[in-house]
């Protein structure tokens, strides 16, 4: 089993919408290394932080689960959805996405300043300068340490 942060704006997607919808499409995803991901490498349940972006304070709200592997995003071809793209065809695909579901929410999310503050998470790809990508692998030491920090800061 892996472990991954996936990365979602609250006004957009927020870990609340996925709990309303019990299992959701990880769809849109325009990035070619967080689709590799997808496609490649996220297998079902592969456990995955849920991070808010996007606002203040930035914080990972929660864990969820993969429960379907990676399957050509068939929103790249709908030209009335949120993010088409006319290269990607039912015939060639050339995004993918995942289905997860939530699995527990945090009652305090982890905030990125306290993160910060770990050593242990030092090198966590999230809180590197200038790291974008949506859809990230996370080390065991390192989920290992949220979830351990998360019953701490209750």
């Amino acid at each position: 089993m892996a472990h991954w942060l996936f990365k979602s704006e609250p006004n957009k997607y927020s870990y609340d919408d996925l709990v309303n919808d019990g299992v959701a499409e990880w769809d849109g995803v325009r990035n070619f290394q967080a689709r590799n991901l997808l496609r490649d490498e996220i297998k079902i349940g592969d456990s995955v932080l849920f991070y808010h972006s996007n606002t203040d304070p930035l914080v990972i709200v929660g864990t969820a689960v993969v429960t379907r592997n990676g399957y050509p995003d068939h929103t790249a071809w709908d030209v009335n959805s949120d993010h088409p793209d006319p290269r990607s065809t039912p015939d060639n695909p050339v995004w993918y996405m995942v289905d997860i579901k939530a699995k527990e929410r945090f009652v305090q999310p982890l905030t990125v300043a306290r993160m910060r503050e770990e050593p242990g998470l030092a090198n966590m790809l999230v809180l590197k300068r200038g790291m974008r990508l949506s859809v990230q692998p996370v080390k065991p030491e390192e989920w290992q340490l949220i979830l351990k920090l998360t019953i701490a800061d209750k």
